[in-house]
């Protein structure tokens, strides 16, 4: 991102700001599709991200990191609202979804494995974007889930035991 641009941004330029969205929205998409399933939950959680980039870019040091900052941002929005749904309770038999349900035809494989994180209940999910994905040690998982660090380590081992259920069982 270019430094001018996040100045400009600073200084609440709404041209800017419509930049700076027009960049990011589809790489903060993603980021929020691996958490949350419900398109509108996504919209309105991205909403909350960018907000918060614009009134906290005056915090931000370094612009060379802001790809990087917006993306945690955009994670730590998702993890408050899995939260407030009451959606992360990290269990081992919730939601599960039988791998005879997924559809064949839905999947093709960096895409598809994406979608089979879908298929993983909503605790076992973050974890493993956080761990896999985002690249949290399992310390800092637990600490942000406010859950113990083997309860981490037990849900990552789980869901890819399952997404390799799930990729066997569909030929991936």
């Amino acid at each position: 991102m270019e430094h001018e641009l996040l100045i400009a941004c600073q200084r609440n330029d709404r041209n800017a700001q419509r930049k700076v969205y027009e960049n990011m929205a589809g790489k903060l998409y993603s980021v929020c599709r691996r958490y949350l399933k419900n398109d509108e939950d996504i919209e309105e959680v991205l909403a909350d991200t960018f907000y918060k980039i614009f009134t906290k870019l005056n915090q931000l040091q370094n612009h060379d990191i802001f790809e990087a900052w917006a993306k945690k941002i955009a994670v730590n929005e998702c993890l408050q609202k899995l939260r407030a749904m009451k959606a992360l309770h990290i269990s081992l038999d919730e939601n599960l979804v039988e791998s005879s349900d997924i559809p064949a035809e839905s999947i093709s494989f960096e895409k598809d494995i994406l979608k089979l994180l879908n298929f993983l209940p909503e605790g076992c999910r973050a974890i493993f974007n956080l761990f896999a994905i985002e690249g949290y040690p399992h310390k800092e998982i637990a600490t942000m889930l406010s859950i113990s660090e083997g309860t981490s380590k037990s849900q990552l081992n789980f869901a890819r035991k399952k997404l390799q259920e799930l990729l066997v069982n569909h030929n991936i």
